[in-house]
């Protein structure tokens, strides 16, 4: 990440910044920087990215170099998020950062609302810019805790009566509009690439009506130490029980280091993480710029991905 703070000593003769939009050659450039950041990337997140808005991610180049990226990306013509803020160490401090910024704010500015995540330390930046404190994200780990691998004391019969759908089987419609409800902002291209993927697991709870009552994904993704893990998100569900009954098939069927990000506006969420074994690993900060989006997320267990909302 960058800074908004600048080294006005530096500033003499440095390279002008071209910013471009981001092409497919990039991503894996991109990715390595998200790595190494501390995102833990999930496979294939930035080509998704990039399909919610094609006009909405861009690489800071020197002489052709890549040396930063930053997403701004607009759901519709009522929210806009940004994130995947980038430029790397070498070249922080130099106004780079401060350009990228400003270039993905330009794109979003006739937004009622736009969403970001805030490193703590990077609170005071981005109020200074007009963004509101709304709520802590919380990152939770969970180190391949035996209790979750064991067999649940309960089925779908007992509690709801619903059935478990996974991957292809599970009707796109229902998980849209179930999304819809319950998210800032529909986002029907961003949830149709990110549950059809082919890397990790889909699973979907119905009645026998058809309307979906919780769904999730677990896919695979990159620690910056180097190894591999898995990311829960999102997580979606009408009730703790079947959050629960999600996060224990979920990780029963991936062994490893899992992570999931829970939203501040779930009251419920942080208690059974807690529950469940997790250990808190580190928190972001929600903020809006604008008018805050009404909608509930009691039912939101588990973000997406912190670079999208």
């Amino acid at each position: 990440m960058d800074s908004f703070i600048i080294n006005q000593n530096s500033l003499t003769n440095l390279p002008p910044l071209e910013i471009r939009p981001l092409e497919r050659s990039d991503i894996p450039l991109v990715t390595h920087w998200s790595r190494t950041e501390g995102f833990t990337p999930g496979a294939g997140d930035v080509s998704i990215y990039s399909h919610t808005d094609r006009q909405g991610l861009w690489v800071g180049t020197i002489k052709g170099k890549p040396i930063g990226c930053i997403a701004g990306v607009r759901y519709n013509q009522s929210y806009g998020f940004i994130g995947l803020f980038i430029v790397v160490p070498k070249f922080r401090g130099n106004g780079y950062g401060l350009q990228l910024w400003k270039h993905a704010l330009a794109h979003l500015s006739e937004l009622p609302c736009i969403g970001l995540e805030a490193a703590l330390d990077r609170i005071d930046d981005y109020s200074s810019w007009g963004f509101k404190a709304s709520s802590a994200t919380t990152r939770w780990k969970c180190l391949g805790d035996v209790e979750l691998r064991r067999p649940l004391s309960y089925t779908l019969e007992d509690v709801e009566g619903l059935m478990l759908l996974q991957d292809e089987k599970i009707p796109s419609t229902i998980v849209q509009e179930y999304d819809a409800n319950r998210e800032p902002s529909p986002r029907p291209h961003f949830l149709a690439d990110w549950l059809k993927h082919p890397a990790g697991t889909v699973l979907a709870l119905v009645d026998a009506n058809g309307p979906c009552h919780g769904f999730g994904r677990i896919r695979p993704c990159l620690l910056s130490d180097g190894a591999e893990g898995w990311r829960i998100g999102p997580l979606l569900a009408d009730s703790p029980i079947l959050a629960e009954y999600l996060i224990r098939l979920l990780v029963k069927r991936h062994s490893g280091v899992v992570l999931i990000d829970t939203p501040g506006l779930n009251p419920i969420a942080n208690p059974l993480f807690e529950k469940l074994g997790f250990e808190q690993e580190s928190q972001t900060l929600r903020m809006y710029k604008g008018e805050q989006p009404p909608i509930s997320m009691r039912d939101v267990y588990g973000l997406a991905c912190l670079e999208l909302g």
